[in-house]
């Protein structure tokens, strides 16, 4: 009652809710940028994480194995490994596409109609056309997927005309010549993330073994697994199943230097923003010593009538305790709702400011992501709280010390 009481002051000691305020303030602000900031970072990495390895697999096989029949047998051991859910033969190189209206770069993904179906990021993506053409006909035909912003940049729509030049394509009696050949446009994918749909076409594995002169061989062999996380650890039974030609690595060691970045990222925003609810909570220990300084012939008077020391510590911890957690409860608040209506802010605030404050060409995606981990909030809450009950001791002690004769001498 009385830690209520002192934090709700008359009229003329007005500065010192004034100071209080300015502490709840500050650590509900601080506690609302750190849950924010961590979980757009989290949703970045969940978002990255779960479009490049939907894309680009989970490990990768290489080696002699990828030679002949050899390849086939081993992609079919590999897929009684269990937890493997798809082992994909894929040829990866680089084109040049020409369209209507322009002519640019391309990556050439080969792979199987059956193993493209299989993976869920392109084909349940599809933004126009199906895959129905793609793989029928001799060598698996002539209809390619082409990435949406790629098709888009080229003026191509379903059913146009792709050109593609392929840099060594035919082989002849004085080394390897360009290729170039006309495919028809089935379907355009887009995934979200602008890296893959402005630089990607899919092309029948067959096909591609042609047009890219690799005869009867593959890049590698893509595996996906039931748990990515899991992938190092299955390294090594997946290397037993493709056979002792065969190289294996996983996407922790193709990636190492990016996933490394964005942890250390990660760890050193995470470590900024908790100082900054360290420094929001040196807010209140100012409240408090000016409030124990305007309340000294209160302690006094209190301590005269029977109150210990340890009563009146607790009245000035509970005051200054009080106003650290009303603080991070509305940081919490703040925070979830941000999060949570995360796309919505972002759409008003472009439509405010008529400009584009997410450009997917700088960040790969085309939305802010958002991802609130409760485990981390908790921890943020327990350091918020930690922080604000430590700044109130020091005061809340200080008070407790009065001595009632030196208060009242005066009065």
């Amino acid at each position: 009652m009385l830690a209520i009481r002192y934090l709700r002051p008359k009229r003329s000691e007005g500065w010192v809710a004034l100071i209080a305020a300015i502490a709840y303030v500050g650590i509900a602000l601080a506690v609302a940028v750190l849950i924010i900031v961590m979980s757009v970072m989290n949703g970045f990495r969940t978002e990255l994480l779960g479009r490049i390895l939907g894309f680009q697999g989970h490990i990768f096989v290489s080696g002699g194995v990828l030679d002949g029949p050899e390849r086939d047998l081993a992609a079919k051991r590999i897929l009684k490994v269990p937890g493997v859910i798809q082992a994909a033969p894929i040829i990866e190189a680089q084109a040049i596409a020409i369209g209507p209206s322009q002519i640019t770069g391309a990556i050439v993904r080969g792979i199987s109609p059956a193993d493209l179906k299989g993976t869920p990021l392109v084909a349940d993506n599809v933004s126009a056309g199906d895959l129905k053409g793609y793989g029928v006909g001799e060598y698996g035909g002539d209809t390619v997927v082409v990435g949406q912003r790629l098709a888009e940049s080229l003026g191509l729509r379903v059913g146009d005309v792709i050109t593609l030049i392929s840099p060594s394509g035919g082989a002849t009696a004085f080394g390897g010549t360009p290729l170039q050949k006309a495919y028809t446009v089935g379907a355009t994918f887009s995934v979200g993330m602008s890296q893959y749909d402005q630089a990607y076409i899919y092309m029948p594995l067959a096909q591609a073994q042609l047009f890219f002169g690799r005869e009867d061989t593959a890049d590698a062999i893509e595996v996906r697994v039931k748990d990515p996380d899991r992938a190092p650890a299955m390294r090594a039974a997946i290397a037993k199943a493709a056979g002792p030609a065969a190289l294996v690595t996983d996407w922790t060691q193709r990636d190492a230097s990016f996933w490394g970045a964005l942890k250390v990222e990660r760890n050193v925003m995470r470590l900024i923003l908790m100082l900054l609810v360290v420094i929001a909570a040196l807010n209140v220990i100012s409240g408090l010593v000016m409030l124990v300084k305007n309340k000294g012939r209160d302690i006094a008077i209190l301590r005269t009538i029977g109150a210990g020391q340890g009563a009146i510590m607790r009245i000035f911890f509970m005051a200054g305790a009080s106003v650290g957690a009303l603080g991070t409860l509305t940081g919490l608040i703040l925070g979830a709702l941000f999060c949570i209506y995360i796309s919505p802010i972002q759409d008003l605030v472009e439509w405010v400011t008529g400009q584009a404050v997410f450009s997917s060409d700088v960040y790969y995606l085309s939305h802010i992501p958002a991802k609130i981990d409760w485990v981390e909030v908790a921890g943020i809450l327990a350091w918020s709280l930690g922080m604000s009950f430590a700044a109130t001791l020091l005061p809340a002690w200080q008070a407790s010390r009065v001595d009632p004769v030196e208060a009242l001498r005066y009065e």
